[in-house]
């Protein structure tokens, strides 16, 4: 296994974007629904309900509304949770860039999801991140 990188520069220099096929929605449901054949890549508990975030057509299939539609684009750094300052420094050349992101962190990446309409620009801003870090 990979160590997890701490180090900002280093996290900045080989976050590596990969920018995943296909549009993903956000979706919220009762928390008393049961998932079933749903594979969603996140799920978040609310005090308003459980947010889903899963691949649009399955979300259509299922009958569900979308709040938010995405790309989702995932730095395949392996990120130490601990790591200070990865987050702020892509939200914040994504933020100058007027585009907005919703970040979600796993055990071994960040993954963020971007306007579907923004998805490619944002793919240039991280990579201008990484080329200069």
């Amino acid at each position: 296994m990979v160590p997890a990188v701490s180090d900002l520069n280093e996290l900045l220099r080989s976050m590596e974007p990969l920018l995943h096929e296909g549009v993903y929605v956000y979706c919220v449901v009762a928390d008393d629904v049961i998932l079933g054949q749903l594979s969603p890549v996140a799920t978040v508990r609310e005090s308003e309900g459980t947010t889903l975030i899963l691949a649009a057509d399955e979300a259509q299939r299922a009958g569900l509304t979308a709040v938010f539609r995405a790309r989702w684009i995932t730095l395949q750094v392996h990120s130490d949770l601990q790591a200070v300052g990865l987050t702020a420094a892509f939200a914040g050349a994504l933020g100058a860039a007027g585009i907005s992101c919703n970040v979600v962190a796993g055990a071994h990446h960040d993954h963020l999801f971007v306007p579907e309409t923004q998805a490619e620009r944002a793919i240039d801003v991280l990579r201008e991140l990484q080329r200069t870090a």
